[in-house]
């Protein structure tokens, strides 16, 4: 079974990396101003002691990850100490294979050992298992680009029966519990080759944005960028509107779509989604805005291509039956879908798409993405406000995934200074032009960051294995 490419983990780094919001980002009843990147610097060695190193990166966006009455500082302090317990455990792991198998068995095992761990000392205050994913997904993107780099292909075309020891039916069962449909199928079996060189690109509308000039009133930033939608949709040619809602205040929420879709039906915007930010508890709150919608504005509602994430995150806590919604528009998992028994769970009670997030790791992407394909759900691949290094990996999820339409970026809009050394290396992934990202100038082996791991002095490492 095992295989001369099979890697094992030789020494990690973990980096932080501050970034300063231009203008704020509203999360359910909480605002981002500012994030923290854990970057990851991972050394993988071969069977014959070749050894070479990749990159992983992520947010630690506190807010998304860990809804809770904590204080922000104790959240984010807490997620910043977990990081570094994994960097320890990620340098102590000694299974050998292809990083499909490793960081699987990872997240099983010593991920979950570690979470357990550190929440037992925290009684009250427990970490969520979203936040320990997010934690971990740094150092399992990092394996994957260090496994294509060593063998001198693009990580993409490693997922097969050429260089992977197991097949999906490792990993996967169908919903009677059966792995028959994974025999003798890999992830590339449910990938998209060759990669598209551009993808339509998703603007997010948040909570707190100005909709049109009438409502600035001069206390944006000065910096060059739009602080209004309208001059957004404009500059970047967009044709996909995310919009943010409350979800405890249909009023607002109706509003608020009406108001987006009718600037969107000015401006030659083609699509709407929205994001009720995880605050509903009863499918009916959405239905009604949806009929009311339909009625009084059906090109409005043609335009909403699927409504994301209502519900709240724990879907074993409140599985409710959400058939009402996704009969009459697609009905995406976000925060719910850690993984792929929670897709299946999912879809027996009505969801019929899942949206991909490269920071609930590069592997459990891949299975999510393999399992829902497999069973008929729709993809989309939606942001974490990814800046720098992170946008990399989260791009070329989205490139091959065949989503529902394109992918959704938003780091130009809330720190796009942040990109400004990686951007000036290689503009078309951190630009929105036309409406879409350009993939063209990412190349080489691994994640295909094309240099943009050595653009940036980084600080000291907060550890080192």
């Amino acid at each position: 079974m095992a295989k001369s490419s099979d890697v094992v983990i030789r020494g990690v780094r973990v980096y932080f990396l501050p970034v300063m919001t231009r203008v704020p980002l509203k999360f359910g009843p909480e605002t981002l101003t500012s994030v923290t990147c854990a970057r990851v610097m991972l050394r993988v060695e071969n069977r014959s002691g070749r050894s070479v190193v990749g990159w992983g990166e992520t947010p630690l966006s506190v807010q998304w990850v860990w809804p809770a009455s904590l204080s922000y500082a104790e959240r984010h302090e807490a997620l910043r100490a977990f990081c570094l317990i994994l960097g320890k455990r990620w340098a102590d792991w000694t299974m050998r294979g292809h990083p499909m198998e490793v960081g699987y068995a990872f997240q099983q095992y010593a991920l979950r050992d570690a979470w357990q761990s550190f929440n037992a000392e925290r009684p009250g205050r427990e970490l969520p298992w979203l936040g320990a994913l997010v934690c971990c997904s740094a150092f399992d993107i990092a394996l994957h680009d260090a496994y294509g780099r060593l063998h001198g292909l693009p990580t993409y075309e490693t997922y097969t029966s050429e260089w992977m020891n197991l097949d999906l039916s490792a990993y996967l069962r169908d919903r009677s519990g059966s792995e028959k449909c994974f025999r003798g199928r890999y992830p590339a079996d449910f990938l998209r080759y060759p990669r598209p060189d551009t993808l339509p690109v998703w603007h997010l509308v948040g909570g707190l944005d100005w909709l049109d000039p009438a409502e600035d009133d001069g206390s944006g930033p000065d910096d060059g960028y739009p602080v209004v939608l309208r001059d957004w949709i404009r500059r970047d040619g967009l044709k996909c509107l995310k919009v943010k809602l409350r979800g405890n205040d249909a009023v607002w929420d109706y509003d608020r779509l009406v108001r987006v879709g009718q600037i969107a039906l000015s401006e030659g915007v083609l699509w709407l989604s929205s994001d009720f930010n995880c605050t509903v508890r009863d499918p009916d709150y959405v239905t009604e805005i949806l009929d009311r919608l339909m009625r009084e504005e059906p090109y409005i509602y043609g335009m909403l291509l699927y409504v994301e994430q209502p519900f709240p995150y724990e879907l074993e806590a409140f599985p409710l039956d959400v058939r009402s919604v996704s009969a009459r528009k697609p009905l995406f998992m976000d925060e719910s879908a850690h993984d792929w028994t929670l897709i299946a769970m999912g879809q027996t009670l009505g969801w019929t798409g899942v949206a991909l997030k490269t920071c609930k790791t590069q592997t459990g992407a891949l299975l999510s993405l393999c399992w829902a394909r497999a069973h008929g759900m729709t993809l989309m691949v939606q942001d974490l406000t990814n800046p720098m290094l992170a946008q990399v990996p989260h791009v070329l999820l989205a490139a091959h995934a065949g989503t529902i339409m394109g992918v959704e970026s938003n780091g130009m809009q809330f720190y796009p200074e942040a990109s400004r050394l990686e951007m000036e290396r290689i503009a078309g992934i951190y630009q929105r032009r036309n409406g879409v990202l350009r993939l063209s100038e990412l190349s080489g082996n691994g994640l295909a960051y094309s240099g943009l791991e050595t653009v940036r002095p980084l600080p000291d490492p907060a550890g080192n294995w």
